[in-house]
């Protein structure tokens, strides 16, 4: 649920950008050149804010893949030291029914 917010406020970033730029040239009352260069400026700014967010969103999805991954291996641990346990209760069972 956190990554579709984090989803959610990468799109609503990237469309407010993308408005404020059609805002800004439907309204700029400076010369084309100037108004173009503006734009392009602005382009490269969000470029960058759209590059630093996904950067954080690859950092954030390798540390959740690494904790999931730490909590799996966990799980498997665990489910493995019970396999370990009953076979030992089984072969514990068996020689004293063998000895009976």
């Amino acid at each position: 649920m956190r990554t579709r917010r984090m989803e959610d406020c990468a799109i609503g970033l990237i469309v407010g950008a993308v408005a404020g730029v059609v805002a800004g040239l439907l309204f700029a009352p400076e010369s084309g050149a100037r108004t173009r260069r503006k734009l392009a400026n602005e382009a490269l700014r969000v470029a960058d804010v759209a590059r630093t967010i996904a950067e954080r969103a690859e950092q954030t999805a390798e540390i959740v893949g690494e904790r999931v991954d730490h909590y799996l291996g966990r799980d498997e641990q665990v489910a493995w030291r019970k396999v370990r346990e009953i076979r030992e209760g089984v072969q514990r069972y068996s020689r004293t029914v063998m000895s009976s």
